[in-house]
This record gives structure tokens, C-alpha cells and sequence, in this order.
């Protein structure tokens, strides 16, 4: 019996996947545990395993195509199956004559194209819709993909639409010259002119999904906030003290790899409790003030910028914090985190300090508040008691806040209480 492969729903907040990549094409022989096709949210990517085995019947949707979480994506069975139970709206095709069809049913390719139903390119607003393997296929071809008869889901021309319509011998377009032939006239016309001209090189790269979300949540965070920096420093003399120790000694007390960074941001979290209007999501017409503390960590991995949440946060031990972060940021580097664990941040700490940074304007992350940026540590100089300078290591905070819901004096107040409780770390521990 077939099996048909829906595609899975990665956290309750995904309402959509995007193929990226196909595995196995229809025909393919598909045995349990292959990757049969890789998929991506707006966050993670991930791999697509079945444990079905036979050959790919149908593949409903094309690479780049956006797939509706639980819609069925491909059909695996043995060959000539019947599956048209399995196809949406008539959208889905059988596989190709050639890969289960006899020798002599392959004489008539054309026949069998012409005796399938011609249905018209889902159009809107004019724009005929076509997966990118369809457009890149009948542009290297030199066909109008527009002439193609859509087989895929919601009337989508797919490249397979395209293959049919070379098979059917339709002509290349006339109406623009190839490339070389352009470039011959243009040095006809004027040799001297391209010889003294110099080439322009560049390069288009294509947003990926990470860099389009990100690039629309930050535009509309400064877009929709009124955001203000403020920066301060701090001695951090007790607290590099403190990673010292835990780094000689921490391993035979069963501790983490607590780092300065983890530091900082359990300091902000206790801080956080004696200012919850920080701790807070703005939410147009009332402000929501948070009663724990569930820490967004801004990550840097190859795909952008991800900010996964420890939850609850205020509840935990600086070891047990600095575990549940690690492990949140390992997940976020390798690409593969649930989206759910994303969301639901309170407050944010994004750190540029490892590059030297003496300040910057971390942006918003809405709805929240506020954000704090962790800048590197410089030597300064201040007063000592008996009236000498004395020099001592700087890390400098930059904390952003939204002033349609924080003034900021209440702003002020917790970045200089939070460089209190960072000078004097131990004694926080203690509470």
C-alpha cells in the first residue's frame, strides 16, 4: 500500500515549511531511514527521513516551494501503484511514463501529453506562479514557462510542467537575442568604448528565510518603538575573579563552563525582579509585566541571528542557567531548534564584547521592552581611597529601551543597579 509523506509540523507557532532540497526524485527507489527531502521554517532546517520503502510515486511540490504544515508533500509505493487518492485537486501527477511504463509506451511521449487535461497557471494580479526550478529550467531552454500546463499543488507550474512542454517541440523564444550575441554587437558598435570601460563585477546573493524574518522584525522593531541607548561600565574585577575560580575548580565540583556572558545575564535576571517594567511586553493599548523572567540569548549562527529563550530563568541557579543556555545555543548553532523555543522571551542580552565592541545600540526584539548589549572589557582608570589612580578592567553595558513603555529614569536605575550587582557578584549570589 502506498504511503503518503506529510510535511511534519516543527512547533506549534510554524504554519509553513519550504522545500530546499529533494533527495530522491519520482522513480527513485526509497528505502527505510533515506532522506527523502530537506525543508526549512523561518528559523531551523531540518531533514525529512521515511520508513517506507519502494519508489517515489509523486512529489506534489518543488524545490522553494512553501508547503501548509500536515499537507501531503510526496507518495512512495511500488511501481504503477494507483495514488490518485492521494492527489490534491487533480494538482498531483503520477510519476513519469519512464520510470514505470513498458518500452513501447515511450514511443508516444507526445500522445500521452496531449491526451492529459490542460489546466491554466494559477495567476494573481497577473503573475503566474512557477517553482524556481520550473523558471531556471525554461529560461536555460529558452522557453515561456507561462506556456507550460500546471501539474503542481494549487495550479503552480513545477519543472516536470516544463519538461512537458520541451517534449513537445515548442520553439524557443525570438523576440531576445542570446547573450553572446548581444555582447558581439555591443563591441561592434563601440570597440573603443568597451576596451576603456572596465567590467563591473558583482555578485547576487539570494535572502534566505532567516535573513528576510530578520530583516523585517528589525525594521519594523525601530519602525514601531521608541527606542533609546543607555551605556554605563562597570568594574569587573569580581566577577573575572569569579570565572578564574570556577575554571580551576568548577569541574570537580560538577559545575559548568560558567562564562562571563553567563555572568551577565544571570545577573540581569535577578535584576530584572526588583524592575518587572523592564521585564515587560508592550502590547499597543496595556503593558504586560512578567512575573518570571524567560531570557532571550541572541545567538550568531551561519543562518542569522536566532534568540532562543531560557524559560523561567528567575527560577534557576547560575549552574543550572548556564546549562539550559548552553544547551539552547548549541541547538540554534546546529541549525536544528524548535521553533517554539524561539518565542516567549521576556527581556534579551546580546553580546558583541568577544569583538571588541566598546558600545553599540542592541535593537528591540518586540514585543519586549528592553534589551541589554554586553560590550567588551578595556582598561580604565579611576580614584583609588587614599586619592591614587588606579587602573582596573571596564565591561561596558548598553541597554536599549522601548520609551513608549520605559522612561528613562526607571531605565537608568536598572542599568546602575545591575553594575552593582555585577561589582559585587558574590554578595548576589548570596541573596
Amino acid at each position: 500500500m502506498a504511503t503518503v509523506v506529510i510535511m511534519p509540523r516543527q512547533g506549534q507557532s510554524v504554519e509553513s515549511c519550504i522545500i530546499t532540497t529533494w533527495a530522491k526524485k519520482v522513480g527513485d527507489e526509497v528505502k527505510a531511514g533515506d532522506v527523502i527531502f530537506s525543508y526549512e521554517t523561518d528559523k531551523s532546517s531540518f531533514d525529512e527521513t521515511t520508513e517506507a520503502e519502494g519508489v517515489m510515486l509523486a512529489e506534489f511540490y518543488g524545490e522553494g516551494d512553501e508547503v501548509p504544515c500536515l499537507e501531503n508533500v510526496c507518495v512512495i509505493g511500488a511501481p504503477g501503484e494507483d495514488i490518485s487518492q492521494y492527489t490534491k485537486g487533480g494538482a498531483a501527477e503520477a510519476p513519469k511514463a519512464e520510470a514505470t511504463a513498458p518500452a513501447e509506451e515511450k514511443k508516444a511521449p507526445e500522445a500521452a501529453v496531449a491526451a492529459a487535461p490542460e489546466a491554466a497557471p494559477k495567476e494573481e494580479g497577473g503573475r503566474v506562479f512557477a517553482s524556481p526550478r520550473a523558471k531556471a529550467l525554461a529560461e536555460k531552454a529558452g522557453v515561456d514557462y507561462r506556456l507550460a500546463s500546471p501539474t503542481g499543488a494549487e495550479g503552480r507550474i513545477i519543472e516536470r510542467d516544463v519538461e512537458a512542454l520541451l517534449d513537445k517541440g515548442v520553439p524557443v523564444k525570438e523576440e531576445a537575442p542570446k547573450a553572446e550575441e548581444v555582447k558581439a554587437e555591443a563591441v561592434k558598435a563601440a570597440p573603443a568604448a568597451a576596451a576603456a570601460e572596465p567590467a563591473v563585477e558583482f555578485e547576487d546573493v539570494k535572502l534566505s528565510n532567516v535573513r528576510k524574518v530578520i530583516a523585517r522584525s528589525m525594521h519594523d522593531s525601530l519602525a514601531n518603538s521608541a527606542q533609546l541607548t543607555l551605556n554605563m561600565s562597570f568594574d569587573a574585577t569580581e566577577i573575572q575573579a569569579f570565572r578564574a575560580a570556577v575554571k580551576a575548580n568548577g569541574e570537580a565540583m560538577g559545575l559548568a563552563n560558567i562564562t562571563l556572558n553567563d555572568v551577565v545575564t544571570f545577573a540581569a535576571v535577578k535584576t530584572l525582579k526588583e524592575f518587572p517594567e523592564l521585564n515587560a511586553h508592550f502590547l499597543d493599548d496595556k503593558i504586560r509585566l512578567f512575573k518570571e523572567v524567560h531570557m532571550g540569548v541572541a545567538v550568531d549562527t551561519e543562518r542569522g541571528l536566532l534568540v532562543p529563550t531560557v524559560a523561567n530563568a528567575s527560577k534557576m541557579t547560575l549552574n543550572e542557567f548556564s546549562k539550559a543556555a548552553k544547551d539552547l545555543i548549541n541547538e540554534a548553532k546546529g541549525g536544528h531548534i524548535n521553533p517554539d523555543k524561539l518565542a516567549g522571551g521576556t527581556f534579551t542580552v546580546t553580546n558583541l564584547g568577544s569583538f571588541g565592541i566598546e558600545s553599540f545600540t542592541p535593537v528591540i526584539n518586540p514585543p519586549q521592552v528592553a534589551i541589554l548589549g554586553v560590550c567588551g572589557i578595556e582598561t580604565k582608570v579611576k580614584a583609588a581611597k587614599d586619592g591614587s589612580l588606579k587602573a582596573y578592567p571596564a565591561m561596558g553595558l548598553s541597554l536599549t529601551i522601548d520609551h513608549r513603555a520605559v522612561d528613562g529614569a526607571p531605565g537608568a536605575k536598572f542599568l546602575k543597579a545591575l553594575c552593582t550587582n555585577l561589582e559585587h557578584f558574590n554578595q548576589l549570589l548570596a541573596k
